[in-house]
């Protein structure tokens, strides 16, 4: 079953880090996604630029509203997703406890994990009503 990741970083946080130890930090995180990569755990993701360059589409009095930054001012953003193979939820959490994200501390990484949804059924019928 798939699980999508959302990582969340504390970008001010981060910028407090020494360059080495972030490097160190990096580095770890990049050995532990190839190790569940190479043991067909990790089926996808990707990292996030900074809020700085996020944009915002919400529907408003029937347009489209076009804004920077991201939806909600909060100290934490996502800042990368990754898509995860695990028999189940405890699976899912075991593989992603060790990552070392986890270990950054100060409330800079946190992630939040949830079942893919699938919806192949939903897709089928909407093919059915013919509307496309």
């Amino acid at each position: 079953m798939k699980y999508i990741c959302l990582g969340y970083m504390h970008e001010e946080v981060w910028e407090t880090i020494p360059e080495s130890e972030r490097n160190t930090f990096t580095d770890e995180c990049f050995m532990y996604d190839d190790e569940l990569r190479k043991n067909g755990h990790l089926a996808g993701g990707e990292a996030l630029q900074g809020v700085q360059n996020a944009t915002t589409l919400r529907w408003r009095s029937g347009n489209v509203s076009v804004t920077d930054g991201p939806f909600a001012e909060t100290k934490e953003q996502i800042g990368g997703i990754m898509i995860l193979e695990a028999t189940d939820l405890n699976h899912a959490i075991r593989l992603l406890s060790k990552h070392p994200s986890l270990r950054l501390g100060r409330g800079g990484c946190s992630w939040e994990i949830r079942p893919a949804a699938d919806l192949t059924a939903l897709i089928e019928e909407s093919k059915r009503r013919g509307k496309w």
